[in-house]
């Protein structure tokens, strides 16, 4: 016997919704699209926009049916008449489903479309030409399409989806009624998953279907297929553990776990934990995206902005975001963005991002406006000092604990308005600095230096290409070093960036004679790795 081919389907074409009721969370589509058949009032072009997965193409079939139904057309098609069924099994010959991606010349549209619409239809009352991905189209293929779109025949109606309107050129948009199709909530899709789930006869945890309605960012589509992945490797009933592992990401647990060391400075906690998750095949690029979609979460928890569908995860975000704090929570979403979009790049990710988070213990530990220790500088600092009877000897004294470091006073130049421009920013690095917190833009400034003045203009060098770069990438944070140099000068200065020419040779290491003694070498292992 042969097998059903339904069987065969993916969920989200299994469960595609097969009336307007079943389309949830595009109740304005569905509500003017009603209205419209009720009234008779229905256009001859059709322009459906959104994110991926969000109902586009189904809703373009329910109105196909809609208007091709024998009892239609109607806002609520049968779905058992000739048209209905075949229009469901994809084998109408009066609807035609184009896919404008590996269809984008001009031949395919004159083929599919331009002489398509002067068939009459076979059977159904209109001839329905479905374009997805219309945005892909050549130029010349809009050319071919918009003689068409402007006068077609009366028995064929278009319908247009993209999910990048902006491609779509002004002529054909101008010509068609645009409808938006928006993201899914959370608590949507948890009743999208829900109903499926039901219908499969499978058990499903409800924390794993809040989990993958959060993963799938309001689509759909990318709902049901990481449904569908989780539960290939699920024997019994589906969990959220198996949900991540099946993902690749970590839970939120360890996510909160990993972040509360950062807060603690606990290095060698963060160390333990990453090497655990890396251990459970874990990617790093994996793990930074748990962690900034976490601090994501956190963050509108923090300000009362989340919509919740759980009230025992709300409360342990309401908890963890009190603990690290709003300000924090801020800093730690823009640091996690930046590396997220570097760590792509890199050859040694695993590195990469253990620095980036090793970097935010010491952010914690260390006193406020002071700058990040070289390598080099921890292994000169573990060095035995003096005995004191030498230096009493040399008539010296012993060598007294210099406070944290602060940006460095200007060094004289001769130039007396570069002298006033070196005192200025080293005063402005100062103010920002201060406080317990300071921003990430201060830790990157500790190290700068003012090199020439022309007019209100300063040119400021930075340590490495890297910085000079964060910093000309976002006018808001030029913008918020402008308003401090105004807020402790009174003028109004504009500053350049560029890498400092000492960079290069500052980044090569150092020979540096390593202590013998077994006491010195775990002294030096502590102060790099963080004691137990």
């Amino acid at each position: 016997m042969e097998p059903s081919p339904l069987a065969h389907l993916s969920l989200y074409r299994k469960h595609r919704s097969q009336s307007f009721a079943e389309l949830i969370g595009q109740e304005h589509v569905v509500r003017t699209l009603r209205n419209a058949l009720a009234a008779g009032k229905m256009s001859h072009a059709y322009l459906f926009t959104g994110p991926r997965g969000t109902g586009k193409t189904s809703t373009a079939r329910l109105l196909a049916k809609a208007l091709c139904c024998e009892k239609g057309p109607t806002a609520d098609p049968c779905n058992e008449c000739e048209a209905c069924v075949s229009i469901t099994e994809g084998s109408c010959m009066d609807v035609r489903e184009m896919d404008a991606a590996s269809e984008s010349g001009v031949d395919d549209v004159r083929d599919s479309i331009v002489e398509g619409v002067e068939y009459q239809p076979s059977f159904c009352r209109y001839r329905v030409f479905i374009v997805d991905e219309v945005h892909d189209l050549s130029p010349k293929a809009f050319d071919a399409l918009l003689k068409t779109l402007e006068e077609p025949p009366a028995h064929v109606v278009f319908i247009l989806a993209t999910t990048e309107y902006h491609k779509v050129p002004p002529t054909i948009r101008s010509r068609c009624q645009k409808y938006e199709f928006h993201r899914a909530t959370v608590q949507e899709l948890v009743v999208c998953l829900e109903r499926v789930v039901k219908a499969e006869g499978v058990e499903v945890e409800p924390a794993a279907l809040s989990a993958i309605a959060r993963i799938a960012d309001g689509g759909y589509r990318d709902a049901l297929t990481l449904l569908e992945q989780a539960l290939l490797v699920s024997d019994g009933p589906l969990s959220v553990e198996t949900v991540y592992d099946q993902l690749g990401l970590i839970p939120d647990e360890t996510a909160d776990q990993i972040l509360l060391a950062t807060e603690a400075g606990d290095a060698k906690a963060v160390m333990s934990l990453l090497e655990e998750a890396i251990r459970r095949g874990r990617d790093p690029r994996a793990i930074i995206e748990s962690l900034l979609q976490r601090v994501a979460d956190l963050t509108r928890s923090a300000y009362g902005v989340d919509a919740l569908e759980d009230a025992t995860r709300g409360a342990a975000l309401h908890e963890t975001a009190a603990r690290i704090g709003r300000d924090r929570l801020l800093f730690l979403r823009s640091h996690l963005a930046e590396v997220h979009r570097d760590v792509r790049d890199v050859s040694l990710p695993r590195v990469w991002m253990e620095s980036a988070l090793l970097q935010l213990t010491q952010s914690q530990s260390r006193p406020a406006g002071a700058a990040a220790e070289r390598p080099d500088e921890v292994l000169k600092r573990a060095e035995p000092a003096p005995k004191a009877t030498e230096a009493a000897g040399n008539g010296t004294k012993p060598a007294e604990k210099t406070p944290a470091a602060r940006p460095s006073p200007p060094r004289p130049s001769g130039d007396p308005k570069l002298d006033e421009s070196r005192a200025v920013w080293t005063k402005m690095l100062e103010a920002i600095s201060g406080g317990e917190r300071p921003p990430a833009i201060a830790l990157r400034l500790q190290q700068s230096e003012v090199v020439a003045v022309k007019g209100p203009e300063l040119t400021v060098e930075l340590r490495g290409q890297f910085h000079v770069d964060w910093m000309r990438d976002n006018l808001q944070r030029q913008g918020f070093v402008v308003k401090e140099l105004k807020a402790v000068s009174g003028n109004d200065y504009k500053v350049v960036y560029r890498a400092s020419a000492r960079a290069a040779v500052d980044a090569e290491p150092e020979a540096v004679e390593l202590p013998a003694e077994g006491p010195r070498l775990e002294k030096l292992a502590r102060e790099i790795l963080g004691s137990a």
